[in-house]
């Protein structure tokens, strides 16, 4: 099952043309184009819905969210004060899950999902265990206290994760030895380490 995964997030990598794991990483590394006898083969020129297309689709691979709750979310986007396309992925960003893999708690966004659906994740002291929260700033991110003998949180307290994650970004205080991590501030688009031309997936929901 857990190999049946991992092919399928390699082949929507090459897909997307972005390694969403690790390992997906890794593939796309020593080979990076498409499998079979016409991998190597120059693809015709995509229209420009088929852009738009692929960068929303980009952008709800790198969270792992569905459609439904990506609309909702634009459309939230859509009507708070600012860019949209700014606005989309800085409120994604707030969500526990992406919080949860940015602080090194998990090695993938579907890790991380994983571990606030089973309630080892805390906010202020409470259990949560829905992974699109919405945390507000000042909150803090821990991870209960009987789950933090677990071998996943003692290597993410010792930093494994760290060396396969993008830099800690700026929005995040991390005590990552005692797993708690607290967000300060609303994140900014320019520290998501998030790969995507948000303007794009504003048309494409424009259209």
């Amino acid at each position: 099952m857990a190999s049946n995964r991992a092919r399928t997030t390699v082949r929507l990598s090459r897909a997307l043309g972005i390694a969403l794991t690790p390992k997906a990483e890794k593939y796309m590394e020593r080979r990076p184009y498409g499998p079979g006898q016409h991998g190597r083969a120059r693809k015709k020129q995509d229209s420009d819905y088929a852009v738009r297309l692929r960068e929303k689709q980009r952008l709800r691979a790198q969270y792992g969210i569905r459609e439904a709750q990506m609309t909702i979310v634009f459309e939230e986007a859509r009507r708070t004060k600012g860019l949209t396309g700014e606005n989309l992925i800085e409120l994604l960003e707030m969500r526990l899950d992406a919080l949860v893999l940015r602080a090194g708690f998990a090695r993938t966004i579907q890790q991380a999902r994983q571990l606030v659906v089973h309630r080892h994740i805390m906010v202020d002291g409470a259990r949560v265990d829905r992974p699109s929260f919405r945390v507000k700033e000042g909150q803090l991110i821990h991870v209960h206290q009987r789950s933090e003998t677990m071998v996943p949180f003692q290597l993410a307290a010792h930093g494994s994760h760290r060396d396969v994650l993008p830099t800690l970004p700026p929005y995040l205080d991390v005590k990552l030895e005692a797993l708690q991590a607290k967000l300060v501030r609303r994140p900014k688009r320019s520290e998501v380490p998030v790969t995507c031309e948000e303007n794009l997936v504003v048309e494409y929901y424009a259209r």
